[in-house]
């Protein structure tokens, strides 16, 4: 396989956002969002991914974290599609269920080229790190439509908001491990080709 990298800048009158991804790393990641809890989520997502990650936002603070992380979400998806390229060779599907304390969460990719998003998130706190809950649902829905992949998010059981995303985010990162693995040849479709 090709180096798998990108490069993706995104700029609008609420954010400026960059984005440099390089998916056959070491795991080691730079983020700054402007929010150090979602820049703990990312480090997890870039660590257990096997990535080398670096993410900088500059947000409209004063109103909240949504612009910020739903346009972090659509930097990366983009990141992520631009850097699997024409995805030959990948095993394309990925799994992975982690527990943190009392919460356990899975998460299944499939990175097919046709967006989808299934969040269940019922035992998460309203409010997690001083932000509304709903913010990671964006994030997770930007994510999954920019990198055009099918994303499973489950948060099965747990209290602690702080512990349920981050087993969340960590098996997110395990389960994009496991997809965009080389171990086929080809295009991983009985089509012969992968929605783009």
């Amino acid at each position: 396989m090709s180096q798998r990298e990108a490069r993706v800048a995104r700029t609008t009158s609420e954010t400026d956002v960059a984005v440099v991804l390089r998916l056959d790393g070491s795991g080691q990641t730079r983020c700054d969002t402007g929010y150090p809890f979602a820049d703990h989520m990312l480090t997890l997502l870039g660590f257990w991914a096997g990535f080398d990650l670096e993410v900088t936002c500059r947000g409209d603070r004063e109103v909240d974290a949504h612009h910020s992380l739903e346009d972090v979400g659509l930097a990366l998806g983009q990141a992520l599609l631009e850097a699997a390229g024409d995805r030959a060779g990948i095993e394309r599907v990925g799994y992975a269920r982690v527990p943190m304390d009392e919460a356990l969460c899975e998460v299944t990719v499939d990175l097919s080229g046709r967006p989808y998003l299934v969040y269940r998130e019922d035992t998460l706190p309203a409010v997690v790190a001083g932000e509304e809950k709903d913010v990671w649902r964006e994030f997770f829905k930007s994510l999954a439509f920019c990198a055009k992949m099918n994303l499973h998010v489950g948060m099965l059981y747990g209290r602690n908001g702080h512990h349920l995303l981050e087993a969340a985010f960590k098996a997110l990162g395990m389960a994009l491990r496991r997809a965009l693995a080389a171990g086929r040849s080809g295009v991983p479709s009985t089509k012969g080709s992968l929605d783009r």
